[in-house]
């Protein structure tokens, strides 16, 4: 994902620096507040995915389906998605599963008002609970129209920050609280994408949990394929099938004749349900 939210040079400018499949029922859904039998099973891919800024085409992902991942992320909207998608359509979402692919839906949503860049939608503290309620909302609206059924996940980008700004930090949380609050009352998944330094570890380090997102996916960028050996926070957190590591970026990988930079992730956690 190095380039997948925001311009791959804003973003490093700034900064400056295959698996099983099983059903499992809720998911930590002690974190998710939700009643297990109002859910349908929850989806879960164990192994290597990756993520690329645009959806691959059909006939790219069938030449890459040869074992070495399993699931793919894509971008189903956002006002800060990076990337055009042509090829995100729900026949292509029919078209990838039937092959064997898993996806795993990732959403841009708005970002936090001590980020700097131009990103074009960006929170404040007086918006930040309505914004994620309509962001939400809007989430659902992408995933379902793709095809991604009710009890899929919704994997919210937030890009780093100065977490130690607590006036952001606590924007950044409403925000979060009520995307996630938002998701679960339509019956979708809360998952949330952040760097293990900074956005990551504002929700794995809050005191308060509430309505905070069931699954996290890490962007710890060590070139290790695991969600448990370099887990940065308490080893129970975010137990029972509910973690991913994005841990390296910019791959340029070929296969079947396609060429694709990627990022690698190792997976653990919930994808859409799809058919």
């Amino acid at each position: 994902m190095a380039e997948h939210r925001q311009s791959k040079k804003r973003r490093y400018i700034a900064w400056g620096a295959a698996g099983a499949v099983v059903v499992a029922g809720g998911g930590i859904a002690a974190q998710q507040s939700m009643a297990a039998t109002a859910w349908p099973a929850q989806k879960t891919f164990t192994g290597r995915a990756f993520d690329a800024c645009t959806a691959p085409s059909t006939a790219a992902m069938k030449a890459w389906h040869t074992g070495f991942y399993g699931a793919a992320a894509v971008y189903i909207g956002g006002k800060n998605r990076g990337c055009a998608q042509p090829n995100l359509t729900a026949s292509w979402v029919k078209s990838v599963n039937s092959i064997g692919w898993k996806l795993i839906p990732i959403y841009v949503g708005a970002q936090p008002p001590c980020q700097t860049g131009s990103n074009p939608e960006k929170m404040t503290a007086a918006n930040a609970a309505s914004l994620g309620v309509t962001d939400a909302t809007d989430a659902v609206a992408k995933a379902s129209a793709l095809g991604m059924k009710a009890g899929s996940p919704v994997y919210l980008d937030m890009e780093p920050y100065d977490i130690t700004n607590k006036a952001c930090n606590d924007a950044v949380l409403t925000y979060v609280r009520s995307f996630s609050k938002t998701l679960r009352a339509k019956t979708y998944r809360s998952g949330y994408y952040g760097f293990s330094s900074s956005s990551a570890k504002a929700i794995a380090t809050a005191t308060n949990k509430t309505d905070l997102p069931g699954n996290l996916w890490y962007a710890l960028w060590d070139k290790q394929n695991t969600t448990t050996a370099d887990w940065p926070w308490g080893s129970t957190q975010y137990t029972d099938h509910s973690r991913g590591h994005q841990y390296m970026v910019n791959s340029k990988e070929s296969r079947g004749g396609y060429t694709i930079t990627v990022d690698r992730d190792a997976w653990d956690a919930p994808v859409a349900i799809v058919g």
